[in-house]
């Protein structure tokens, strides 16, 4: 019995929501492909991950941003959308990686959708929301990974010494690098071209 529960949990995402996302969807979901190395995540749905696991979504939100509420998800996703890291990394480097918050922000949404913090229709919402900022900041997904991996490394250089120390970024480079790789037909960056989200959306 508890094995059948089991499996019953952890049926797969796409039976769940069997209905492709269109183009636009897609490119909006994969501005968090960078961030999430999980072998369970998933790139091409709105749900994060490839099985349902709503209380990995919310307790991941509450150990990494001590997000229980959804007005904490809120107050968390207009903080990114307004300043987030980048006026940290605006005086290290002297540019503002928008595509590290943008990619935290994305992130956070789908677990919040994910965990029921958020409904279907506002969780695309917010995602649309943080579109336009992101598409007069880059030309290219490689543009994109190259912000991405400069917020990331000032992140991880006020996290040096902690116990919350993350991964090398060697590992973050790889992980782009294969996201980067016009023969990764399993990369959503090459499933939905850069300049597919200024033209009329559309099914795939």
């Amino acid at each position: 019995m508890a094995i059948w529960l089991w499996r019953r949990r952890r049926r797969k995402t796409a039976r769940k929501y069997p209905v492709p996302l269109t183009m636009h969807q897609l490119w909006m979901v994969s501005l968090s492909a960078p961030v999430s190395r999980d072998r369970d995540a998933s790139r091409t749905t709105l749900y994060p991950f490839t099985r349902i696991d709503d209380d990995k979504a919310g307790r991941w939100l509450a150990d990494q941003w001590e997000i229980t509420s959804r007005n904490e998800l809120v107050g968390r996703l207009d903080g990114l959308a307004r300043s987030g890291y980048r006026a940290r990394a605006r005086l290290r480097l002297g540019v503002e990686p928008l595509a590290w918050d943008a990619g935290l922000y994305v992130d956070i949404t789908r677990r919040g959708f994910a965990c029921g913090m958020l409904g279907e229709a506002d969780a695309w919402t917010a995602l649309k929301n943080i579109v336009p900022a992101v598409v007069r900041s880059y030309a290219s997904w490689n543009e994109y990974a190259e912000h991405y991996l400069l917020g990331r490394m000032v992140w991880r250089e006020n996290l040096r010494g902690t116990p919350d120390a993350p991964a090398p970024q060697a590992v973050s480079d790889a992980h782009l690098k294969s996201l980067l790789d016009p023969a990764n037909r399993a990369s959503p960056w090459n499933m939905a071209p850069w300049h597919a989200i200024s033209h009329p959306d559309h099914t795939r």
